[in-house]
């Protein structure tokens, strides 16, 4: 008989580091865990986190996806499409612990709200879909993750589904991401047959009770089918371990049957080194496999003490800061996402790294120099919010009502304050003109651009210079439909959107010199500034850079930032299509200064105008965004799909056959992609799918920049 275990079994934690925390914690920092769910899309994860919710008790009724009724995917946009679209907050409890969750989007249109999650959290679980394996943007949430240096576990979903095959993910992860995994479990079962997994750390079988939908466990002894492939596996993890903690080695030397606490220590100080990923498997939707999951965060990622202390400068003198994860220290929280709530208005999203956040505190922020007063505090469930007097350090939480923060904004102990790391996210690469249908919908269209653009630093707005049209600016074309519906459905504000355009940029492929002298009298002063600038083109992907290689005699300090912001406004408008120039790099080598005449004005616009001749000497030319593809095609279509790529200027990178499909990676010009989704429908029977995320820009061949710039 097996033995049922409840899904609050707890085990005794980490005793509280009184040194380092208030009073009246919600739970002590050892027993607090923030995580993010990261996947490709339809690989699972928002299900995931509706299980996770479920047994830890934090809901009654499971969500579902597919019926449109997921807890954390609260928009109606979300929930007519079936895919998460903005990160969601929500916090829960497991053995006596406090895990924070951000379920984040898997669509690459939405990767912004997956680099801002990871760039706070301590922790993240990757979820993989059984059938579909190691996928396009499973690569790019993942590189992200480990940009950011998140301990991670993987979690291999659908176990239940045909195809399914938990050792061949496994085998994708260590070949397409490089990354050291082991696995913690294996199946019972296959696809249909899929019932439990068998715990190699504690050497049981686990079966889910169906009654219960899964709150049951049921402890039993592993199989004998499975005893031999158990016995293996075990012996590998074992093994796996003691190759990267000294403490496994030794006791594995004295015995190979290494006891679980151990293996359980061992794996934990090797998952918090990022020496080794934990890979655990289930079917979320059959509510398999869930509970161990949980055990698993609580195990083996870090909790806020667990992971370095957060970095930063001091706003005037630039020197290094840092900030011990703890209440008892001033202040420090970093501003990581805004969004427009329907009950509280302007959300600011918080994770307090050190110190305590106060409702009625006065906080101040680096960027702006300003002083804001917290007027409510709360703590975060999807589109729910509970008030709370106090954000403790760790904590994820929310602000609202603050009106001069911006996403990546530092808030602080004014008389101790310190400027965190801000996010970088990727530049737009698709655009779209906009315009209001009625004169009354005009100032509020103009104030929900605003509002949006706060919201999501990826979503841009622009003004056309030659036609004076408004222009938004997007990841991609789901991207801004999202926009405009919520533009309709959430601000009732009514406009005309023309199609999709490509956010084409510029760059310079000759070194160039330019001079220029301003000398205008504007309101009975004069107005006068002289700048001498070199450029020449960087490698792709560089961006731009400025240099100053002057003395004070020429340019004093004092009219530096004029010249770098004419220079800036320069590199906003280019030479070829008033498209952004990129990779860059400017030169002030000379100039010269009139005691009476020469202003800030003068300098900015010298630099500007001498840029802009600069650049006109420099062969300037177009760069379109290229997109790398995943096309998943049955073999008797190949054929058709690679002529279909190859016409539109695209180029094969690699082919892979596997389960009765070809797998084709290719980069393919944006341009040619518009409604490329429908197409291969058509050419494939609806029986192929395609995956893109923008890869790199690359210069249009001269053959095609006339026809670009005469549309």
């Amino acid at each position: 008989m097996g033995t049922v275990v409840e899904q609050s079994r707890e085990r005794k934690g980490p005793e509280s580091q009184a040194v380092r925390e208030a009073k009246g914690r919600r739970r002590s920092l050892p027993r607090l865990r923030n995580l993010g769910i990261i996947a490709h899309i339809d690989a699972g994860k928002t299900t995931v986190t509706e299980r996770m919710l479920y047994y830890t008790g934090r809901v009654y009724k499971m969500g579902e996806v597919h019926e449109g009724t997921a807890t954390m995917d609260w928009m109606i946009q979300e929930q007519e499409r079936g895919i998460t679209i903005t990160s969601a907050a929500t916090t829960c409890f497991w053995r006596d612990h406090q895990v924070n969750i951000l379920d984040t989007p898997g669509h690459i249109d939405f990767t912004v709200e997956v680099q801002r999650s990871l760039r706070v959290l301590d922790g993240a679980i990757g979820v993989f879909c059984g059938v579909g394996g190691v996928q396009p943007q499973s690569e790019t949430v993942w590189h992200q993750a480990k940009k950011f240096n998140v301990p991670c576990l993987a979690f291999v979903n659908k176990l239940d589904r045909p195809g399914a095959k938990f050792d061949a993910v496994m085998q994708q992860m260590r070949e397409r991401l490089a990354a050291p995994v082991v696995a913690l479990q294996i199946p019972w079962g296959s696809e249909e047959s899929f019932r439990g997994l068998v715990d190699l750390v504690r050497m049981r079988a686990l079966d889910f009770d169906a009654d219960s939908l899964g709150s049951k466990v049921v402890e039993c002894d592993i199989p004998a089918e499975l005893a031999a492939a158990a016995e293996k596996a075990r012996h590998t993890l074992v093994e796996v371990v003691a190759d990267k903690d000294e403490e496994v080695m030794q006791a594995f030397m004295e015995n190979m049957d290494v006891p679980a606490e151990i293996l359980r220590a061992g794996l934990r100080r090797a998952t918090l080194a990022c020496t080794l990923v934990p890979v655990l498997g289930g079917a979320a939707l059959r509510n398999r496999g869930i509970q161990p999951l949980l055990d698993a965060v609580v195990e083996y990622l870090p909790s806020p003490l667990d992971v370095a202390a957060v970095q930063g400068h001091h706003p005037r003198s630039n020197e290094n800061e840092t900030r011990e994860t703890s209440d008892l220290v001033p202040m420090s929280a970093l501003a990581f996402k805004i969004a427009t709530d329907p009950y509280v208005g302007r959300l600011t999203f918080v994770r307090v790294y050190s110190g305590i956040l106060k409702k009625g505190q006065n906080v101040f922020n680096p960027r702006t120099r300003t002083r804001e007063r917290v007027g409510r505090l709360v703590l975060l469930h999807a589109n729910h919010r509970e008030d709370v007097e106090v954000l403790y350090a760790g904590e994820i939480g929310g602000i609202a009502a603050l009106k001069q923060i911006t996403t990546g904004d530092t808030l602080c102990a004014e008389n101790q304050p310190i400027v965190l790391e801000r996010i970088e996210f990727p530049e737009p690469v698709m655009a779209m003109a906009i315009e209001p249908r009625t004169q009354a919908d005009r100032a509020k269209l103009a104030e929900t651009l605003v509002a949006l653009s706060e919201e999501d630093p990826t979503f841009k707005v622009a003004t056309d210079a030659e036609t004076g049209q408004t222009l938004i600016k997007g990841m991609g074309e789901l991207h801004l439909e999202i926009i405009r519906d919520r533009m309709n459905r959430e601000f009732h504000v009514q406009a005309n959107a023309g199609k999709p355009m490509v956010a084409y940029r510029e760059t310079i492929r000759a070194p160039a010199r330019a001079e220029h002298l301003f000398q205008r009298e504007i309101g009975g002063h004069g107005q006068q500034g002289h700048v001498v600038i070199e450029i020449e083109p960087q490698p792709r992907a560089v961006g731009n850079t400025i240099e100053f290689k002057v003395t004070a005699t020429q340019i004093p300090g004092t009219f530096r930032e004029a010249v770098e912001q004419g220079l800036q406004d320069g590199l906003m408008t280019g030479i070829v299509g008033n498209y952004p120039l990129t990779d860059v790099k400017v030169r002030v080598v000379g100039g010269s200064f009139h005691p009476v005449d020469s202003s800030e004005l003068g300098y900015r616009t010298a630099a500007v105008l001498a840029l802009r001749e600069a650049a006109q000497h420099a062969e300037p030319t177009l760069l379109e965004p290229i997109m790398k593809m995943e096309i998943i095609t049955p073999e008797e279509f190949l054929g058709d799909v690679l002529g279909d790529v190859n016409s539109r200027r695209g180029q094969v990178r690699k082919m892979e056959a596997r389960e009765g499909v070809q797998i084709v990676q290719a980069e393919v010009p944006l341009a040619e992609l518009f409604g490329y989704t429908t197409s291969l429908r058509s050419l494939t029977k609806g029986r192929a799918s395609c995956s893109m995320e923008p890869f790199h820009f690359e210069i249009v061949p001269d053959s095609l920049q006339k026809n670009i710039l005469n549309r």
